[in-house]
């Protein structure tokens, strides 16, 4: 199965990504749409599960009760996140049409069904010059699962995100996570490149995504760029090895261009040159 996945936006289940598909061991990744009256049923098994609304409204029917869900655009507010553990069954119901993303990895069910709130969503600007991008906490540390671990990014036109190039698959003492990058572009017609690859070997992979596009990272350094133009949203969900407050470990950088971090402007060419 190719590692770059185009979205299927006339079927239910536009995007689906199992560890067998992927050829991972603990993430399964999946984008629903569900139009007016449709019935979306999913049982979590022995997973934990987390469901991230990115259009339109919905109704989840929990055993611990209905969770009114809506989003106006990915672009436009942060979401609420229903975290469920294993063990559960839900139903996804909409009056107008409703699409969303869930997540899900092997858990014990330390933790109960929740649902978080725009509010538990922790906010913050990274990186600096071209590699300006602002990062939502979706379920992240302290935020409680067992294995999960999401983020939503902005990237602006023009600029990067993750650079420096980290990784975080045994490579440089790092714990191993799957990952999946869903990216939207603003305007729909934007473009951005998604690059991974290894240090230590000759593996690489350039992908040129768009809107509603799917890339998963197997393995190796990786990094998105926007194309001038293009804001790039992407909504990252990870599992692996970090479990419970290990998932606060940062991924291990490319020692290449780990400098960059201590002042990304300080090899910027001053253009005119040679005038």
């Amino acid at each position: 199965m190719s590692n770059h996945l185009k979205s299927n936006s006339n079927e239910m289940i536009a995007l689906d990504v199992t560890p067998d598909s992927a050829n991972w061991h603990y993430l399964s990744f999946r984008v629903v749409n569900i139009t007016a009256g449709q019935v979306y049923l999913h049982r979590t098994e022995g997973n934990e599960l987390a469901l991230v609304p990115l259009e339109g409204a919905g109704l989840a029917q929990t055993s611990a009760g209905d969770f009114s869900l809506s989003r106006a655009g990915v672009f436009q507010e942060k979401p609420s996140v229903l975290y469920l553990p294993p063990g559960q069954e839900f139903g996804i119901v909409s009056a107008g049409g409703f699409e969303f993303a869930l997540g899900w990895a092997p858990a014990e069910g330390r933790y109960p069904l929740r649902l978080y709130k725009p509010d538990d969503i922790r906010s913050e600007l990274r990186g600096g010059g071209a590699a300006r991008r602002q990062v939502h906490h979706t379920l992240a540390h302290p935020m409680p699962a067992e294995r999960l671990i999401l983020y939503e990014v902005y990237v602006p036109g023009g600029a990067w995100s993750g650079y420096p190039p980290h990784c975080h698959d045994g490579y440089g003492g790092s714990a191993h996570l799957d990952e999946t990058y869903y990216f939207r572009a603003d305007p729909s017609n934007g473009v951005a490149l998604h690059r991974n690859y290894r240090r230590d070997n000759d593996f690489e992979e350039i992908f040129a995504v768009r809107d509603k596009d799917l890339v998963l990272v197997t393995q190796g350094f990786h990094s998105t760029a926007a194309a001038p133009g293009s804001n790039l949203y992407f909504l990252n969900y990870l599992a692996g090895e970090l479990i419970d407050d290990q998932r606060r470990l940062p991924p291990y950088d490319d020692p290449d261009y780990a400098w960059l971090k201590e002042d990304y402007t300080s090899n910027l060419m001053r253009l005119p040159l040679m005038s």
